[in-house]
């Protein structure tokens, strides 16, 4: 029988919930100070961790949490990328 690699858990900083990492949308800031998603998951950088789910990015924008989380200054159109993101992979 073969080994079951352990699934890496990341927390929705939104939500406060555990999920497996692949199942959550990570949002970096690297050195330069850019904030962007991080679709391999793999990038170098602060991250946090967003649930693929419309209301949650939604309460994020109002909450400011990603500014928070990232300790950098997230644009707007940061948010419409994650909602369309969100329905792609729908």
């Amino acid at each position: 029988m073969a080994k079951q690699k352990k699934q890496p858990l990341r927390k929705c900083v939104i939500t406060q919930e555990m999920f497996p990492k692949k199942e959550l949308i990570r949002v970096v800031r690297n050195k330069e100070g850019d904030v962007f998603i991080d679709k391999t998951g793999k990038q170098n950088g602060r991250g946090a961790y967003l649930s693929r789910d419309v209301s949650t990015i939604e309460k994020a924008k109002q909450t400011k949490a990603l500014n928070r989380h990232l300790n950098a200054d997230v644009d707007e159109t940061l948010y419409d990328e994650l909602l369309q993101h969100v329905s792609e992979s729908s």
